[in-house]
């Protein structure tokens, strides 16, 4: 079956021409004759989202995920990890063994579980529930992740007992990203030396920059092989603030949504775990006035990336090719021959036409 499309993301490069796919993979690229309409890119992989048109994933059961997933295929993605805060303990168990649980249906691909806390710093809590943080602790730690699919975990390194739970579920497989932290230059330093990858939206609920302590988020930046999450809204940073973190990360800069429950409805009042947030003009707040996840959508991230200044090629590589690898999946992220067929069309305002989950169509605007 042949796309349709004039273009394709191919490797980082647009290369012209249409797109073959077969039996869930991609046959061909670069196709002549071009078809008439659309770029073809490589589907979003979204890392850090807690819910999204009416699903808050703390609480959803399967029916709420497929809700979730038709609508996350409207936006373009294709794969995505649901992302629980810090919460009481036995509703985030509850949670875990929901997605272990969960069958195989049409939609985006669920890559596992993000667990964003428990173990977090109380002094940059933000949205989480001081009640809910804990000490990090191996053996709550292992018991979380028997209980599902966990695949990312942020914490804090500096806690006591920080660097051990790095070092164990580094050792175990487990991504640890590092976020909700006080940790200076040096703490950071040392937890990506135990094997840390990533930091958790950048800029955003950790150690304030300084010149001579740039703390995790400059290290982050700098440092090889470490993923640099950030919520591309304009509203968790200043848009300047977003680019310049791009330009010093480039293929490792990692676009996440954070989006919670009310992420496509509009104004109101919504969940996130087992609190309340209320959404007006596109900013997400607790009713402290503390920013509480986004409503925003992963091809309006890859938009709000292109406006400064970088290619769609760099854009969509940010949006689909860096949290794949950070997932674990290899496979995925990659729209070339013998790749599976995850697959974003967009038009030429770089709005979502068409998503395909292993060459299965799961979305089609209009």
């Amino acid at each position: 079956m042949r796309l349709g499309v004039k273009a394709a993301v191919v490797q980082g490069s647009i290369v012209k021409g249409d797109v073959a796919i077969e039996d869930g993979h991609v046959t061909a690229v670069g196709m002549v004759p071009e078809g008439p309409y659309g770029v073809a890119v490589p589907g979003f992989v979204d890392v850090q989202v807690n819910g999204f048109a009416g699903v808050d994933f703390v609480s959803a059961d399967a029916d709420g995920y497929a809700r979730a997933g038709e609508a996350l295929a409207q936006t373009g993605v294709t794969a995505f990890l649901p992302t629980f805060i810090s919460s009481p303990h036995d509703l985030t168990r509850a949670a875990l063994e929901t997605v272990a649980a969960l069958p195989e249906r049409p939609g985006p691909r669920v890559l596992g579980v993000h667990l964003e806390g428990p173990f977090l710093s109380s002094k940059w809590a933000g949205a989480h529930d001081p009640d809910c943080l804990r000490e990090p602790d191996v053996a709550l730690a292992e018991e979380l992740c028997a209980a599902g699919p966990v695949r990312i975990m942020t914490l804090a390194p500096e806690l006591p007992g920080g660097m051990e739970l790095v070092a164990h579920l580094a050792g175990a497989g487990i991504v640890v990203s590092l976020g909700h932290s006080d940790a200076d230059t040096a703490t950071a330093h040392a937890a990506f030396e135990l094997g840390a990858r990533a930091v958790t939206h950048v800029y955003n609920a950790h150690r304030r920059w300084q010149p001579r302590d740039p703390g995790l988020g400059g290290v982050a930046l700098v440092r090889p092989g470490v993923a640099v999450q950030l919520i591309l809204d304009h509203v968790h940073l200043a848009p300047e603030t977003a680019y310049a973190a791009f330009l010093a990360a480039r293929e490792r800069f990692c676009l996440v949504t954070d989006a919670i429950e009310g992420a496509g409805l509009g104004d109101g009042t919504y969940r996130l775990a087992h609190r309340a947030v209320t959404v007006t003009d596109g900013a997400a707040r607790l009713e402290d006035g503390r920013l509480a996840g986004s409503v925003l959508t992963m091809d309006q991230a890859v938009r709000n990336l292109v406006g400064p200044g970088a290619t769609l090629a760099q854009a969509v590589h940010c949006a689909s090719r860096t949290p794949a690898l950070l997932a674990g999946r290899e496979d995925l992220g990659v729209l070339d021959e013998g790749r599976p067929a995850d697959i974003a069309i967009l038009d030429d305002n770089m709005r979502v036409a068409r998503t395909l989950v292993a060459g299965e169509e799961v979305f089609t605007a209009g």
